[in-house]
């Protein structure tokens, strides 16, 4: 788009008038959206808000804090009422079992732990929602992430959020490149949740004092196992609990049940040390256990890259980053090598205990706040 000199670059980018500026704001029904409709609504801008219904709402009604949950999808509309601003509830329950729950259940049944939020932002939400808010003749799409899009050299560049403890960068490491350029992100440079939860009372919002999600939604109370034997009922086989060094030690009642680097509940009390699960054999259907040296990884597999540096990854042989191999955790010093377009292998300068198979590796620039991209943790 050409720029009008004499027009005044907005608070979205675009060289022109915040009412002739249409932006799609995706609405959980939750705080953080509900923010940015509301402030995008305040400065002028055309706003359309658009829900997801991922799943039958019908069985979720009465379980608040689940994200596009039939509760939260009354709660967006409502706001867009409140604030005067059109708003439709999109059907995406085919594509969400398709895209992030189908692959939930196998990725567990393959004796991986899955991260199903990412997923969502990668094949629906971003995907799917944005090319929807394209047919509407958007601008832009708003999100209420906690992260932020900067203007660089080379393009838009993605980088955490200002406040750490919210920062949900692990999450978006594969948005890509041509995303960046049509997504925003209003919240990410606000200090705390608090000065969200201000702007929600600031603007009357009727979810100003709304709980955060805590689970990950279509898993009620954080009961994996539940769900995954409701979708595989095959998936609950028994097996042995078996320590590294060969020795059986008793049974259990399936592996997705386990997670590598668990400890409490294994049901093998007695022993002299403590015993973590160091591996979960999906073919012989055992969970191996052993002490928590075993634990310690330096060297992560990683595949499906996307990356968001300047220069192609594979124009180095080696990039010194930081990397996140868990949501939890903050950046450790690593050594990126290139095995491909999108594979390499990464060295932690520091071992980490718990690296799990179908955790994101998320890259970080080492000073600074910008994010190189990641990919997925595919045997360890």
């Amino acid at each position: 788009m050409a720029l009008d000199s004499d027009t005044p670059i907005n608070s979205l980018g675009f060289a022109k008038a915040p009412q002739d500026t249409r932006v799609v704001v995706a609405m959980s029904g939750g705080v953080d959206s509900s923010v940015v409709a509301a402030l995008l609504a305040d400065q002028g801008y055309d706003v359309v808000g658009v829900t997801l219904q991922l799943y039958d709402h019908g069985a979720a009604l009465a379980k608040k804090g689940a994200c596009c949950a039939g509760i939260d999808i009354h709660d967006a509309r409502r706001v867009a009422e409140e604030r005067g601003f059109p708003h439709y509830v999109l059907d995406y329950e085919n594509i969400f079992k398709g895209a992030v729950i189908d692959e939930f259940a196998d990725s567990y049944l393959n004796g991986a732990t899955p991260v199903p939020c990412i997923r969502c932002n990668e094949r629906v939400k971003f995907k799917d929602l944005l090319e929807t808010a394209k047919d509407l003749e958007a601008d832009c799409m708003a999100t209420g992430h906690y992260i932020q899009r900067k203007d660089g050299a080379h393009g838009p560049e993605l980088h955490s959020a200002e406040d750490a403890a919210r920062d949900q960068s692990y999450f978006l490491f594969s948005t890509t490149p041509e995303q960046l350029d049509f997504l925003r992100f209003p919240l990410g440079h606000l200090p705390s949740k608090d000065a969200t939860r201000a702007l929600a009372a600031q603007y009357g919002l009727s979810v100003a004092d709304k709980p955060d999600s805590q689970d990950i939604c279509f898993v009620p109370n954080g009961d994996y196992a539940a769900v995954i034997e409701k979708l595989r009922p095959d998936a609950a086989d028994p097996g042995e609990i078996v320590h590294a060094d060969g020795r059986v030690l008793g049974e259990h009642k399936g592996i997705i049940h386990y997670t590598i680097g668990q400890r409490r509940g294994l049901g093998i009390g007695g022993l002299s040390e403590p015993l973590y699960v160091v591996k979960l054999d999906v073919e012989k259907k055992q969970v191996v256990v052993g002490p928590k040296s075993l634990l310690a990884t330096r060297t992560v597999p990683v595949r499906e890259i996307n990356w968001l540096g300047d220069a192609p990854m594979t124009s180095r042989a080696e990039w010194h980053v930081s990397v996140k191999v868990r949501s939890t955790r903050p950046p450790r010093e690593a050594i990126l090598r290139p095995l491909s377009d999108t594979e390499a292998e990464v060295e932690l300068l520091t071992p980490e205990e718990g690296v799990s198979p179908g955790q994101a590796c998320v890259f970080y620039e080492t000073e600074g706040s910008r994010i190189f991209g990641g990919g997925w943790i595919w045997r360890g």
